[in-house]
């Protein structure tokens, strides 16, 4: 009898080990999807990426931009917007994912603008006029340059900065990390790390909101 009740409790003892052991096995691709889901933190942000906001904001948005991309200036002026609504405490990365032919040249002004410290001016500028200069979604940099001559640039050093290597690494790197990210489309938007599970304002507020809960209270 204490024979049989001992074979009872090794079979109960196997049964729960093959059960945990069950339960870990099927877990462990749900966890390791997740994880390659999880954007690598260095390819978000680099160093020379324009930010606009506090900081010290706790809540970042990080956007893959096309300056040529219809979708991208319609969704610009709601980014101005959680960061109006939400002063010092949301603030926003531009990423370049130049796919309009002829954009790359228009982020190489972009650029060049950025060493005259006037970035911000030239983007909204350059997303204000877009149907100018975007032409059956090609970027033309001739009809855009005529677009940006009223912003006090130098147009000169503007010409001759556009052509610097350090601009070329720049585009270069923001595409590569577009490509380590999934970045398929533009705008593509990153709130604290996390990206969109799918493509709409209603998608992007929630994600902001859920991270200025997380961070604020």
């Amino acid at each position: 009898m204490k024979t049989k009740s001992l074979v009872i409790l090794y079979a109960v003892g196997a049964f729960v080990a093959l059960l945990i052991g069950a339960a870990a096995y099927f877990a462990r691709p749900a966890e390791q999807a997740a994880a390659a889901r999880a954007p690598d933190p260095a390819a978000l942000v680099r160093f020379h990426s324009p930010s606009l906001g506090d900081p010290g904001a706790k809540v970042h948005i990080v956007e893959f931009l096309d300056p040529a991309c219809e979708t991208c200036r319609a969704f610009y002026p709601y980014v101005k917007e959680f960061m109006h609504a939400n002063p010092g405490r949301v603030r926003v990365s531009i990423r370049y994912a130049p796919f309009h032919p002829g954009s790359e040249d228009v982020v190489r002004l972009l650029e060049a603008a950025k060493r005259q410290g006037k970035y911000w001016e030239t983007l909204e500028a350059l997303l204000a006029a877009q149907s100018q200069w975007t032409i059956q979604h090609r970027a033309r940099l001739d009809l855009a340059w005529t677009v940006v001559r009223g912003l006090g640039l130098d147009m000169e050093q503007l010409s001759r900065d556009m052509e610097a290597p350090d601009i070329t690494r720049v585009i270069q790197q923001d595409i590569q990390d577009a490509v380590n990210l999934n970045v398929t489309k533009t705008p593509e938007f990153f709130v604290n790390g996390r990206p969109m599970p799918s493509f709409g304002y209603e998608q992007l507020r929630t994600l902001v909101e859920r991270a200025l809960r997380e961070q604020y209270g």
